[in-house]
């Protein structure tokens, strides 16, 4: 059934996480990665400025398209996804193909270290 595809996907992407994540994901390369790859759109500090993209701040746990005063697509808004590392490990792989429709023209992280690394480094800085 979908269903049970879809809870063996989601379990295939949870033991990718994990192993991963057992050598531990390093915050250091992910602000690096952060600066390099995701600064020229978003901004991570409380009461940051929307760029091209929403500031992430308080985004952890929040369903996609909350940021109050950014514009999102449609997609972003329908899409009911609840930020947390296994969603974010997901869609910064390629995030046009997990929100279809997403105004997002970022290609991707394929490493799953650099996903790890990156959402370590937004997990802290975009917290309270």
């Amino acid at each position: 059934s979908p269903q049970r595809l879809e809870t063996i996907h989601f379990s295939l992407v949870k033991k990718k996480v994990l192993a991963t994540m057992a050598k531990g994901p390093n915050e250091k390369k992910g602000a690096k990665i952060f600066k390099t790859k995701c600064s020229q759109c978003h901004t991570v500090e409380e009461g940051g400025a929307h760029k091209q993209g929403p500031n992430l701040y308080g985004f952890f746990g929040r369903q996609s398209g909350q940021a109050d005063g950014y514009s999102y697509s449609a997609a972003n808004k329908k899409s009911g996804i609840i930020w947390g590392e296994d969603t974010l490990f997901e869609y910064l792989e390629n995030p046009k193909k997990y929100i279809k429709g997403t105004k997002m023209v970022f290609a991707g992280l394929k490493k799953p270290a650099d996903r790890n690394d990156l959402i370590a480094y937004l997990k802290k800085s975009c917290s309270a």
